[in-house]
């Protein structure tokens, strides 16, 4: 049985063996080949969820924002946005009036390149695109403070339009339960105070903060509070199947048209596996999410809730841009014991990335992680308290070795953290 890995643009084969017991954790979601990608977005928009139409919601004279996604998730802004931005400009808004933010939260801004590979050369040349800068406190207006105590730095075009509209994919998140809808707002285009506080150390160390909570989860409850502060008047969700292409869109309000895209996505990517695995072989479910290391540790704790304790976890994701962010690098890289790691974390907060180090230190505390990666130094890896392989099969060899036993139980996770798997 040869077991295909997402790999950047393409994919690794792996041979499983004969002799073990494996399990494939796969989901329900289709491809999109077949559906109309233009008329799935029309139809959403022509059928808003809690709200009336946009030409009834906007006025001539609104100044109008749209916020969408950065260069790591795999939202298709190519064929959304002009369907959208046409009918924003049927409604009476001038091109003038629209703004299109980049909601990069703590990630490094879009270069025009990237800009015209994810929104085509068009859209940047007609429209005043920006990249939010978390950093850049002269952009930012405080806006109040969540009952979480989360200080409220927004963007300041985003505070001061009359109309604001996110663009989202929604997917599993690691500690808000889903992507897409309010996560625009928080961390999208908030200031540096508000994501510090927002993924905190105590934030983070809240059970349900976790994949597929929403509901009692104290990070997307504070993205909920945050998202009504600003007023996000109006969303678009969508998902995408396997080959990235859309199976299902909606429009309307940012609550229950992100709650019904949830309802939806959760029925095909919530899957019970069987037995507690020795060595669980994961992916990061290839480009654009498997771009970075920093981004990658989201496949490794899909992987950790079904592997057991001192159990072994391969990764394999490419890592075209490295380890991504040099912050998370230096900080996951200070001590070789997860556990201080952790320690630090809370007894210095806040750092910048602490967040993807907390969650990394988590799954080290529990399993050994083995990377394969051409994107990453074999030192780099080490410093980072991985074990560094150069092949599939090199990483399954030393996985042997770690778990000291051949009778072993496998589980394959193809789609990383596109999938929701737990214990049967």
């Amino acid at each position: 049985m040869k077991i295909l890995l997402p790999y950047g643009g393409n994919s690794i084969g792996f041979e499983v063996p004969s002799d073990v017991e494996y399990y494939i954790v796969s989901s329900k979601l289709p491809s999109g080949e077949g559906v109309d990608q233009d008329k799935l977005i029309d139809e959403a928009l022509s059928n808003p969820i809690d709200l009336p139409k946009l030409d009834v919601l906007l006025k001539r004279s609104d100044r109008v924002c749209v916020l969408i996604t950065d260069k790591t998730r795999a939202t298709p802004n190519r064929v959304i946005l002009p369907t959208l931005l046409s009918r924003i400009r049927e409604a009476g808004v001038s091109k003038d009036n629209i703004s299109i933010i980049i909601a990069n939260g703590l990630h490094k801004p879009m270069s025009r390149g990237e800009l015209e590979e994810f929104l085509g050369s068009r859209i940047p040349s007609e429209y005043n695109v920006i990249n939010h800068v978390a950093d850049d406190e002269d952009s930012l207006r405080y806006m109040g403070r969540t009952s979480f105590g989360t200080p409220l730095y927004v963007n300041k075009i985003v505070a001061e339009s009359d109309f604001r509209i996110s663009v989202g994919l929604v997917e599993p998140h690691f500690f808000a339960g889903y992507s897409g809808g309010r996560k625009l707002i928080l961390p999208g285009v908030s200031g540096v105070k508000s994501i510090y506080m927002n993924h905190s150390f105590r934030m983070l160390s809240h059970p349900l903060a976790d994949y597929g909570y929403t509901d009692g989860n104290p990070v997307n409850e504070d993205m909920m509070e945050a998202a009504s502060i600003v007023g996000l008047e109006y969303t678009v969700n969508v998902i995408v199947g396997r080959d990235k292409r859309m199976i299902y869109a909606s429009s309307g309000s940012f609550v229950e048209a992100h709650r019904r895209a949830i309802d939806f996505l959760s029925s095909m990517v919530c899957v019970k596996v069987p037995f507690q695995a020795d060595i669980t072989i994961t992916t990061n479910g290839g480009y654009p999410l498997d771009r970075d290391l920093y981004q990658t540790v989201k496949g490794m704790v899909t992987a950790s809730r079904i592997t057991r304790d001192k159990g072994v976890i391969i990764v394999v994701s490419e890592c075209r841009d490295g380890v991504g962010h040099a912050d998370f690098k230096e900080l996951a890289s200070i001590y070789r014991d997860p556990r201080k790691i952790l320690e630090y974390i809370k007894a210095n907060e806040p750092l910048r990335d602490q967040w993807e180090v907390q969650k990394l230190a988590q799954v080290l505390c529990k399993n050994n992680v083995i990377l394969v990666s051409r994107g990453i130094r074999e030192e780099e890896a080490l410093d980072m308290n991985f074990t560094y392989a150069s092949t599939v099969e090199e990483a399954y060899r030393e996985a042997l070795r770690m778990v000291g036993k051949v009778d072993v139980k496998v589980a394959f996770i193809p789609e990383g953290p596109y999938v929701i798997p737990s214990l049967c």
